[in-house]
């Protein structure tokens, strides 16, 4: 089994309210969860498999050079004339490289050095003949040329050899919120609706200020004028299309998802219609991933930074429709202070009518971009990423006319200091309790399942976080999903020894009765490499979790 159940008990107690919002009251639960799976973590360096990369440099481009070359100069014959060198260096982490080194030499003493490119060198001594086996960490993703040097100072024979190699991960640059798509007026696509079973290209790389060279593209993907039901699904172009679904919709919907989708070798994604009806489809671009130097990402268990039902981070009291609202971000609850970008969770309940949210970096535009779509008296979350303004906040507005409350949470940050580079993959389906074969049975209500997301041991320091997206189906009731890293390990679980986790407040994603919603999750895989999914509603709900990429701090 990939997954551990854990359970509790919930028979006694009946739910005040249809759904649950972050905060408010609850009963406590009357047991402790009890273990019921083994967890088994996802192969996330197969998974990853595309972004690693060999690059060598053979035996014929070694090049001679100081006193050989002089000696040469003055036609002299230099010693050890078969000394050659052949590179072979492959991206082993996001930012690790091995360097394999094959010399030919006589029988001689050689003094051998590699300059990684950043400004380390390493000295080996070597006996003639020999293969090298070396590892380098760059501290930033990007393009380096290693140069190895080898010296016979007896036979006066100098000579090089050099690879060049880019990085494995990809490193984020937040882009203002920006319409990159619009089928209803047709905006860089033919103007009609998607039709069924049917996809359209998003070119994203070279279009304003884009590189031509992206790996990776952050898009808020929304689905509107809807007639029936179905799913979106986004997957780099030329490739196959992926089982996983981005965006879940019903008739009369206009529903909105974050997709961090690689892109295409075209530079381009495909939005797919999974639907038996056609539907208009936008998309909006927050950022961008490279393999190059940028901001790396820290993944942090979910803090709430503005509730205005309390008057946390803003006003107490709902935001007024055609208004903003300002929030400090950079500095508090354990975000640095440099932040380019910040990962939210953002929620909007108890509005009065129908609208959108825009969230988008202090003292900017308000873009032609929305992030959460709502109707009257909705609860609904959406995952953001958005730049963080010159002050380090962000502003929020809504967009309807009357009044809705606001929620945020932050899930993570990124800055030129933070150590996770991203690799991607195309979509991964790693838990679906609707499959016998797997994880089978709905998730109960109260209860969570803690999953094993990434390998660990004592002393791993590889993988921060993961790229998730998480759909709820087949809800007997109405409810809220929270995602939360587990303190436990999964050898904890097993022993006995483990801790009771605290319930989380934070909502991933909002429900109602017979819904199926989705939600981008960029999940702290916290100490242990072990996640927790909640179900916080009172009824039975099934899980599907996605698998996109992960963050690598090395």
């Amino acid at each position: 089994m990939r997954s551990r159940r854990l359970v509790v008990s919930a028979a006694a107690i009946v739910a005040a309210a249809v759904g649950f919002l972050p905060g408010t009251a609850q009963a406590a639960d009357p047991s402790a969860p009890v273990a019921r799976h083994a967890a088994k973590a996802p192969d996330l360096k197969k998974a990853g498999a595309s972004n690693i990369k060999t690059f060598k440099s053979g035996a014929e481009k070694t090049h001679r050079g100081g006193a050989a070359a002089t000696a040469q100069a003055d036609g002299a014959v230099a010693g050890n004339p078969d000394l050659k060198i052949a590179l072979t260096a492959t991206n082993t982490t996001a930012r690790g490289i091995h360097l394999k080194t094959v010399i030919t030499s006589i029988p001689s003493s050689l003094d051998v050095v590699v300059s990684w490119g950043d400004g380390v060198l390493e000295r080996i001594d070597a006996a003639g003949a020999a293969t090298l086996e070396n590892h380098h960490v760059y501290a930033k993703a990007g393009t380096y040329k290693i140069t190895v040097g080898v010296d016979d100072p007896a036979n006066k024979v100098y000579l090089e050899n050099d690879v060049t190699i880019v990085t494995s991960g990809s490193e984020f640059t937040p882009h203002t919120p920006t319409r990159l798509l619009d089928t209803r007026d047709g905006f860089r696509a033919p103007k009609a609706k998607v039709g069924p079973r049917s996809s359209v290209r998003v070119q994203v790389a070279d279009y304003g200020l884009i590189p031509k060279k992206i790996t990776a593209v952050v898009l808020n993907v929304t689905v509107t004028n809807t007639t029936g039901g179905g799913h979106i699904s986004a997957y780099p172009s030329g490739t196959q299309r992926p089982i996983a679904s981005n965006v879940n919709y019903e008739a009369g919907q206009s529903v909105p998802n974050l997709v961090i989708v690689p892109v295409g070798e075209d530079g381009s994604v495909e939005l797919f219609n999974g639907g038996w009806e056609s539907v208009d489809l936008i998309a909006d671009i927050t950022g961008y991933f490279t393999q190059t130097a940028a901001s790396g990402y820290t993944p942090m268990a979910p803090a709430r930074f503005v509730d205005t039902r309390e008057g946390l981070g803003t006003t107490k009291g709902q935001v007024p429709g055609q208004t903003s609202f300002g929030t400090q971000i950079s500095g508090l609850r354990g975000v640095p202070q440099g932040v380019t970008a910040v990962a939210l969770n953002v929620t909007v309940t108890n509005p009065k009518e129908a609208g959108h949210l825009v969230v988008y970096p202090s003292g900017g535009r308000i873009p032609l971009a929305s992030n959460v779509n709502f109707t009257a008296g909705q609860t609904v979350a959406n995952s953001v990423i958005v730049p963080v303004g010159p002050d380090g906040s962000i502003s929020v507005r809504n967009s309807a006319w009357a009044g809705a409350d606001v929620i945020v949470d932050v899930v993570g940050y990124y800055s030129p200091e933070s150590k996770g580079a991203l690799m991607s993959f195309s979509p991964l389906r790693w838990l679906d309790t609707r499959d016998p074969k797997g994880e089978s049975g709905p998730l109960e209500g109260r209860s969570y399942i803690a999953s094993q997301l990434s390998h660990w041991e004592p002393g791993d320091t590889g993988v921060s976080g993961v790229v998730l997206n998480t759909t709820v189906t087949n809800t007997a009731g109405g409810g809220f999903l929270s995602v939360s890293p587990d303190p436990n390990s999964s050898q904890q679980y097993e022993e006995g020894t483990a801790v009771t986790p605290e319930r989380p407040t934070s909502s991933t994603l909002n429900w109602t009765k017979g819904k199926t919603v989705a939600n981008l999750v960029q999940a702290d895989t916290g100490k242990h490499g072990l996640v927790d999914f909640w179900n916080q509603g009172w009824d039975d709900a099934d899980l599907v979790v996605d698998l996109f990429g992960f963050y690598d701090t090395e």
